[in-house]
């Protein structure tokens, strides 16, 4: 490990000031950035440890609710008013990690986690995301947990985490403030980027950016299921994960929002596939016109063709289950 400089701010105020230095990198659980810096992937000269800004605790906020970015994602699943009102966001968050992690790791942190291609963690190989312009040696090589949606020439990565996917789902948002104390709000399906041509950017944060916290909206009626796909039960990264809330009111489906995770860049969101489904009747042929859809640009890169069919089924599963259907 490289030698780095360590500041713990006070306030956001100065966290601001440290972060837009070049090579700044900020830290709160430290469960993905201390392996990578490990690696020698991420090598910062400074790490600002935020953990004592007031961003923590879930509070109401209007209808819904706020999560601050300091939130652990152990006390976030635990929380009654999540497992109750926002169960597929508690069922992603403990899909994922193990209990150690989750003690440790952060809502903002989580939301900022890098992929785990094992390209860009491997030095030896050339990989777009950890050094831009040296190509993508996943193209062609290994690839079996690699997108098949949204990826482009420079990169293949996928992003890895669950707990976003939910969020996705639920139409939450993230409360970001910038190094002038300017504050916006981003929907989590745009926080993330497609790889494009500029891979090595995961997501829209600029330098000096902090995360203060997400937004929940009222919660949503009907079923809520978060369902992944791993090749081993517990601790595995996501080959394809669903989540999904789903409203069925008269016999039709009233209300349908999907989101996906494994397939992408970012959380995969497709707003086609919602509209398909909404004001029609659940059954086995509108469930495969929606997965139809959804993988109608769907790519696989040869050790990850699998993926496709992987995908149809899965999400056929879980919207069969959303509306009352057997699997």
């Amino acid at each position: 490990m490289k030698p780095f400089d360590y500041q713990r701010p006070h306030g956001l105020g100065e966290a601001h000031q440290l972060l837009v230095a070049d090579g700044a990198k900020p830290i709160a659980g430290g469960t993905n950035l201390l392996d990578l810096m490990k690696l020698e992937v991420e090598t910062p000269t400074a790490l600002v440890d935020v953990n004592r800004l007031p961003l923590g605790g879930i509070e109401p906020h209007g209808a819904g609710l706020h999560i601050g970015a300091l939130v652990s994602n152990s006390a976030c699943a635990a929380d009654p008013r999540i497992r109750g009102q926002y169960p597929v966001l508690a069922r992603a968050i403990l899909a994922g990690a193990t209990f150690q992690l989750r003690n440790k790791a952060t809502t903002g942190g989580n939301l900022c986690q890098r992929t785990r291609c094992y390209y860009f963690t491997d030095l030896s190989q050339a990989c777009n995301k950890r050094e831009p312009g040296s190509g993508c040696a996943a193209i062609g090589g290994f690839n079996r947990i690699h997108a098949i949606l949204g990826a482009s020439d420079a990169c293949i990565a996928t992003y890895p985490g669950d707990m976003a996917v939910a969020l996705s789902a639920l139409e939450a948002t993230v409360e970001i403030v910038d190094e002038k104390d300017n504050k916006r709000t981003v929907p989590v399906r745009d926080f993330h980027r497609l790889p494009g041509d500029t891979p090595e950017r995961d997501n829209v944060l600029e330098p000096g950016d902090v995360i203060t916290g997400v937004v929940l909206p009222a919660p949503a009626s009907g079923t809520q299921l978060y369902r992944k796909v791993r090749d081993r039960a517990s601790y595995a990264f996501a080959l394809v994960s669903v989540a999904a809330v789903i409203h069925v009111e008269g016999g039709v489906i009233a209300r349908a929002r999907l989101a996906f995770g494994g397939l992408a860049h970012k959380p995969w969101h497709d707003s086609r596939v919602e509209s398909l489904l909404e004001g029609e009747a659940p059954s086995d042929a509108l469930f495969d016109q929606a997965a139809a859809l959804l993988l109608d640009e769907a790519r696989g890169q040869g050790s990850n063709d699998f993926k496709i069919p992987l995908t149809r089924r899965t999400l056929k599963a879980v919207l069969r289950e959303a509306t009352g259907g057997t699997l």
